[in-house]
């Protein structure tokens, strides 16, 4: 049995992700050895796991299929906690390792989601980054149709098995997606039907795989305020467009702003705040060139850009209000509850709550079950 195998034998299990692997690799020491361990060789469906089936559907339906031991296995999600530990690709896998910009939003969207989905999505697709949304209705739709509109590339995530495809309303879009460069994605093995579990799966891969996150049009009650809410724990960049105050469309889009994510207005705005998370580096033009409008530009740290590991390349800590300061000063990497800092900051709990979710989107604090708080990871 090779590693891959073993990751595909596991993601037949029932209840066994990638932490729980991970466990059992380093007690047994591989993964081959984890699985020759591992006590319930049951399948989700019953019965014992045909690892072997899977290859041969993978093939009977042109299917790729990755695993955190393939090399096209995309390094964007294999870094992010709760990686899938399979991958099932009909396209081009190496649409998974491009920079991507997830848009998503409701799939009852109002005439106005939908002409900013695909406006959105053509021109960011026309500035080069690849374009991920999970393939429902509404503003996943329009965003894949927008980058394909650019000639662009697009990957749809979806929440099935690829031989399950939900929604069926887009099974012709998929196909196009494929046709075009792209690919459609699952983490589900083959029969997987979707659910309530899958769904959430589904905007975990789609916010881990992004470089940011996009919500275009949301109310309240919305998986797009969970794919935000995954990608700000995961340190992406989280965006909303603005809509209509009096809209119900709008009220997820418009509390995330009200909670620190970034208003876009247009791709411009999208490539300002990306822009910001680029390594400072070297211009490729010779000291005193010009910029390719032909006036002259000078880098703004060109007199002196710092080595590698200088004291200087360290980016300042971000600016806190008054009341994040407060909330900062009683986080630590363990974690503390929001019960705690209540008791600790004496501000009223909705405050604390509003606060916590800020600094959270602004990738300053990470959520723990039980309703606790910690500074993120070390990088």
């Amino acid at each position: 049995m090779t590693e891959k195998e073993a990751y595909v034998a596991f993601n037949l299990t029932e209840q066994v992700g990638s932490v729980k692997v991970g466990e059992f690799v380093a007690k047994f020491g591989s993964v081959v050895a984890a699985w020759e361990n591992y006590p319930k060789k049951v399948s989700r469906a019953g019965g014992e796991v045909d690892w072997q089936n899977e290859f041969r559907l993978a093939k009977k339906f042109g299917v790729e299929i990755l695993t955190p031991a393939d090399d096209d296995y995309p390094q964007q999600l294999k870094d992010a906690p709760g990686r899938p530990l399979t991958l099932y690709v009909k396209g081009d896998v190496k649409a998974l390792s491009k920079p991507a910009l997830a848009l998503i939003g409701t799939r009852r969207a109002t005439p106005y989601g939908l002409d900013q989905a695909f406006g959105f999505a053509r021109a960011l697709a026309e500035g080069g980054w690849m374009i991920l949304s999970g393939l429902a209705l509404g503003i996943d739709a329009e965003s894949h149709k927008g980058a394909l509109a650019a000639g662009g590339v697009t990957v749809g995530v979806i929440g099935s098995g690829l031989d399950r495809f939900y929604p069926e309303e887009n099974r012709e879009l998929a196909r196009e997606i494929v046709a075009k460069g792209g690919a459609v994605v699952s983490e589900f093995p083959f029969g997987r039907a979707p659910d309530t579990q899958t769904f959430p799966q589904r905007n975990h891969v789609v916010a881990a795989l992004a470089r940011g996150v996009i919500a275009i049009e949301s109310p309240l009650k919305s998986g797009t305020l969970i794919t935000t809410g995954i990608a700000a724990d995961l340190g992406r960049t989280v965006m909303a467009v603005p809509g209509r105050v009096d809209s119900r469309s709008s009220q997820g889009c418009l509390k995330l702003i009200r909670e620190g994510a970034r208003l876009v207005r247009n791709a411009r705005d999208v490539e300002e705040e990306m822009s910001e998370l680029l390594p400072r580096t070297k211009l490729s033009a010779p000291k005193g060139g010009r910029t390719s409008q032909g006036t002259r530009k000078a880098h703004p740290d060109s007199s002196a850009i710092p080595e590698a590991g200088s004291a200087s390349t360290v980016p300042p800590a971000p600016p806190y209000s008054v009341e994040e300061a407060l909330v900062m000063r009683h986080v630590d990497v363990e974690g503390i509850s929001i019960d705690e800092l209540v008791r600790k900051t004496k501000l009223p709990v909705a405050k604390v709550n509003a606060l916590c979710m800020t600094l959270r989107l602004k990738g300053r604090l990470r959520y723990f079950p039980g309703n606790r708080v910690a500074l993120p990871r070390a990088s």
